[in-house]
């Protein structure tokens, strides 16, 4: 069994995140694909993201009906920085027969050597690399293996909503409806 692992903030969930997802899926025949909202990046721990709660309500949301896509809190409910190799591990010990693949932005894959056990994490995982709009083509650098996705790359960041958020403009050709709609209720980010 193929099973993909899709970390990050995810704040918020945005179209981006659901036609990469979808990619993925297809490209690399995944039979599981599992969100994994980050607790906190240890690449930017002045971070504040919106709550873990709400992160994981707009993942739902925008997840609901998929068959294909689940949510997974495991880093929410362990708290501190989010290591991808101890939830590397736990997915290798819940599905010791899988083959397991790691969804990560092309903008991240020169940072791959920095993560935390890189080498442990490049012998349990596959990468698939999500290639950026108007970005030149991603490497993976040994001993690192996987394939970039063909998909299609959708021009849109969570930071970019934040701000039309903050300035008052709409989001709803950005994110599923359903989170679009949880956006402008709670006005987090106001």
């Amino acid at each position: 069994m193929k099973i993909g692992l899709f970390g990050g903030s995810f704040d918020p969930v945005h179209l981006g995140h659901l036609f990469v997802a979808r990619a993925a899926r297809e490209e690399a025949g995944l039979a599981r694909l599992f969100f994994i909202p980050a607790a906190q990046s240890p690449f930017k721990p002045e971070a504040q993201p919106a709550p873990a709660a709400e992160r994981l309500r707009w993942l739902r949301l925008a997840l609901a009906g998929d068959t294909t896509a689940e949510v997974d809190d495991q880093e929410i409910r362990r708290g501190g920085p989010s290591y991808t190799i101890d939830t590397v591990r736990a997915y290798a010990r819940t599905y010791p027969a899988a083959e397991l693949f790691y969804l990560i932005g092309a903008d991240q894959t020169a940072q791959l050597r920095l993560w935390r056990e890189a080498g442990e994490l490049a012998r349990q995982v596959q990468f698939l690399v999500i290639p950026r709009p108007g970005d030149g083509p991603a490497e993976l650098a040994a001993p690192f293996s996987g394939r970039v996705l063909r998909g299609v790359p959708l021009g849109v960041s969570s930071s970019e909503i934040r701000a039309r958020l903050k300035a008052g403009l709409p989001v709803e050709h950005l994110t599923p409806p359903a989170v679009a709609e949880a956006l402008a209720n709670n006005r987090l980010y106001l």
